[in-house]
């Protein structure tokens, strides 16, 4: 299941333009923050969604960077 949800989430990224790609990373930065806080406050049910998030944050931010290595915009 990871698997899928995975290469899905890829395929999605790559399509996306870099300012398109930098919105989504804000909102997985903020997602993230908001776990960090529901953690700390009440704890969370499933601590592998942190993990989760912060994986996506790497995949968007490597995929922003081979854009620009390409020379998209």
């Amino acid at each position: 299941m990871w698997e899928r949800e995975r290469k899905k989430f890829l395929e999605d990224i790559r399509k996306k333009s870099i300012k398109e790609l930098e919105e989504l990373l804000d909102e997985l930065k903020m997602e993230l923050l908001r776990l960090r806080f529901k953690k700390q406050v009440q704890g969370l049910e499933n601590p592998m969604e942190m993990r989760k998030v912060k994986r996506n944050i790497a995949r968007v931010l490597t995929v922003i960077r081979e854009k620009q290595l390409r020379g998209e915009q």
